[in-house]
């Protein structure tokens, strides 16, 4: 469900990385490598929120560079600081969300808030917010609609112990029917979400 070939980025003359290859079907992906190696700028290119300079990524079977629209269609991401309108309070960008997915803000996903912890929040602006409260929000987005692709940058960042629990089922539950892609220093939460690690060099090799 989540596919790239060929994938490269460099900065003037700073090769970032090149020519990774890798296909997930469903399941958790743990990308760990060193800081600095480039793991926020590929997830960012494989969101569509960034350019690569080569290559192409495929999410739900669309392409991003042919059919983008599709391709974002299937997927939920959470950058590392999730932010959307700063004035935007976060039951309007679930609302927002769900419109967009042709589905609504349902029960389901207010339990999945509140079992966060963002009951109490949810009606503030994002620029009120802590930062773990955001990525609570955004997070709580992944089960909105028919998505098949999660890519999320240190999900657990800014998490207490509870929420870390609460994230590490979603993933494992979210991760039986859709492919869960995120970056963690964390080898407890990446245990816990009972996902294959991965580093630049798995990408690189991989045919």
């Amino acid at each position: 469900m989540l596919r790239f070939d060929n994938l490269s980025k460099r900065y003037g003359e700073r090769v970032l990385f090149e020519g990774l290859h890798y296909d997930a079907s469903s399941g958790c992906f743990a990308l760990n490598d060193e800081s600095g190696s480039g793991k926020s700028t590929l997830l960012g290119i494989l969101a569509g929120a960034l350019e690569a300079d080569s290559g192409d990524v495929w999410l739900g079977g669309h392409s991003l560079r042919g059919a983008r629209a599709a391709a974002q269609a299937v997927l939920t991401y959470v950058p590392e600081d999730s932010m959307n309108w700063p004035e935007q309070t976060g039951r309007e960008y679930l609302a927002q969300v769900a419109s967009t997915r042709k589905t609504v803000l349902d029960d389901e996903v207010l339990a999945l808030a509140g079992r966060f912890g963002l009951a109490p929040h949810l009606d503030k602006r994002f620029e009120q917010m802590s930062y773990g409260s955001r990525k609570k929000v955004f997070l709580s987005a992944a089960i909105l609609g028919d998505t098949r692709v999660l890519i999320a940058d240190e999900p657990a960042g800014g998490l207490d112990a509870s929420a870390r629990g609460v994230l590490a089922e979603l993933f494992r539950t979210l991760g039986q029917t859709r492919t869960v892609f995120f970056t963690s220093y964390d080898e407890a939460f990446t245990q816990a979400c009972e996902a294959t690690r991965i580093g630049f060099a798995d990408l690189s090799r991989a045919a």
